[in-house]
């Protein structure tokens, strides 16, 4: 009997195992939940405040190249594993603001944001194309619902510390996710050898990052003015007690009558004026800082600065029925200019959707909503009318457009972020600001009570920052600019995710619809 059939079978057997686990490797059966949540990780790495944005692109490249091959029900699986991982720890400061909400609003964002992985077909080159897609269009969501919006944690607050964020300015923030995720898959392009793809893909970023550098043309100087940003400083993670409004309020006095300098503007944060109805009683070991107290201070304050103070007060309206948070422009002779209420209100933290059925759950909100204001974001004062973004506002990109559109000339940020541990929320914060400066073509200037505070230029550069807690004055001189970016004339909307989302469509149509022929070891590796 001849014995060589016998060997030939285990030898075709051996040739067919490294191209058994080839095909494994490339149709993403290495994608386990570990590796899938180490890549939501990755993501999160890259975020404020750690700010390791090289590792967002190698948890987003590992998340294209892990799910390919794979079925419907395993790409969102694991995108979910992704996205969890990716949330959890970049949202964590919610914690504090409701213990119940976090992981809530943590599994909602990680739902939205899987569903770009379901948006993916499992095969072919429109891969690429769609994963962008549908991230870009899945960021957009979560930046307007619901509740009006959770823009946080984004992977355009990785993309404003690399080198082509000023391709923000032709579409917003939804161009930069979308060079961000062109840059993570351009990667595992030329890891595979893909040189073809890999060379279009830095084509895109490249053309993206020109065309924003151009749109620094249209903005035009109209004059220079020098700035204060006051930081009173104190203790983080300090709740909102009754008894230490006038200590926040007298570290804010005392911080501006060290001003050394002659300045156009002093910027207050937010919320730093409370003053309070009860001022007489004994609630507290000193009396309450009262609204004549707080009114005299503050034309003082102006006086002795010779300068537009801009400052953050909070009271409730006439009826008192609600609150109000809202800054106001005082001029040196202490007459108010301007008053802008803030619009874009913190679910859970100013206003609580179903409340009776929320506050079962937790005891920790607050008790009466702020009423929202309705104006368009900008204060008028002596020195011509100021953009505003109150706190939370400075997320949403449609606000700071709104600022441009209504004559703002420059973008302040007064915020109050000092009820919180760490600096997640902090960090972010600034890094939201340096997109709006990017966007709108401004200064930004960020002022906060215990940190960070910030001098932010029109190229998202930060000039100056606080630090946590630390009581400081940034001065500055910045310029006021007109004349206004595509990003803010046009808005990222309707010019540029719409076709996304269109194409994205039309190729999953196609792919879904198309019948392709599978090979049996292709088979075999995506069941």
């Amino acid at each position: 009997m001849n014995p060589e059939p016998i060997r030939a079978e285990p030898a075709r057997q051996h040739k067919a195992e490294p191209a058994r686990q080839h095909k494994a490797e490339r149709n993403g059966l290495w994608f386990t939940w570990p590796r899938a949540a180490l890549a939501g990780l990755a993501i999160a790495a890259g975020l404020p405040p750690w700010g390791w944005w090289p590792l967002s692109l190698i948890g987003i490249g590992a998340w294209f190249a892990g799910i390919n091959g794979l079925d419907t029900r395993r790409r969102f699986a694991r995108s979910l594993a992704v996205t969890v991982f990716w949330f959890a720890p970049a949202t964590f400061w919610m914690f504090d603001m409701t213990a119940i909400g976090w992981p809530v609003a943590v599994l909602v964002q990680a739902l939205i944001m899987a569903l770009a992985g379901v948006l993916t077909p499992p095969h072919g080159p429109w891969r690429r194309v769609c994963f962008t897609a549908g991230l870009v269009v899945c960021e957009i969501i979560r930046w307007n619902w619901p509740l009006g919006g959770v823009p946080i944690a984004t992977l355009a607050m990785a993309g404003v510390s690399t080198p082509f964020a000023i391709s923000t300015r032709l579409f917003g923030s939804p161009l930069l996710v979308a060079m961000f995720v062109t840059a993570a898959i351009v990667g595992v392009d030329l890891i595979r050898r893909n040189f073809g793809f890999a060379a279009v893909g830095v084509a895109v970023i490249f053309s993206a990052t020109l065309g924003g550098h151009l749109c620094g043309g249209l903005l035009v100087p109209v004059k220079e003015m020098k700035v204060a940003v006051i930081q009173g400083g104190g203790p983080q993670n300090t709740r909102a007690e009754l008894c230490e409004n006038r200590n926040v309020f007298e570290r804010h006095v005392e911080a501006t009558d060290k001003i050394t300098q002659d300045v156009d503007l002093v910027v207050w944060p937010e919320d730093v004026v409370h003053p309070s109805h009860f001022a007489g009683s004994a609630l507290c070991s000193e009396p309450l800082l009262s609204i004549d107290e707080a009114e005299s201070t503050m034309k003082r304050v102006a006086a002795d600065t010779n300068a537009v103070v801009i400052s953050g007060w909070f009271g409730r309206n006439e009826d008192r029925t609600a609150n109000q948070n809202y800054v106001v422009a005082q001029s040196p002779d202490g007459s108010i200019t301007g008053r802008y209420d803030k619009v874009q209100l913190v679910p859970f933290g100013e206003f609580v959707p179903l409340r009776d059925f929320v506050e079962f759950f937790s005891g920790e909100l607050p008790a009466t909503d702020v009423g929202p204001g309705s104006g368009p974001a900008v204060v008028d004062s002596a020195l011509g009318p100021l953009g505003v973004s109150i706190s939370w506002e400075i997320f949403f990109d449609r606000r700071a457009r709104d600022a441009v559109n209504s004559g703002g000339q420059v973008l302040l940020n007064p915020t109050n972020g000092s009820s919180y541990r760490f600096t997640i929320i902090q960090a972010q914060q600034i890094a939201a600001s340096r997109l709006r400066a990017l966007e709108a073509g401004r200064w930004v200037l960020q002022a906060a009570p215990t940190g960070f505070s910030a001098v932010i230029s029109p190229d998202g550069e930060v000039i100056h920052r606080t630090g946590i807690g630390e009581q400081k004055v940034l001065y500055a001189t910045v310029e006021l600019l007109r004349g206004r970016t595509p990003a803010v004339a046009w808005g990222a909307i309707p010019i540029f995710t719409i076709p996304m989302l269109l194409l994205s469509i039309v190729v999953m149509a196609w792919v879904w619809g198309s019948r392709q022929r599978r090979d049996p070891l292709e088979s075999d590796t995506s069941r």
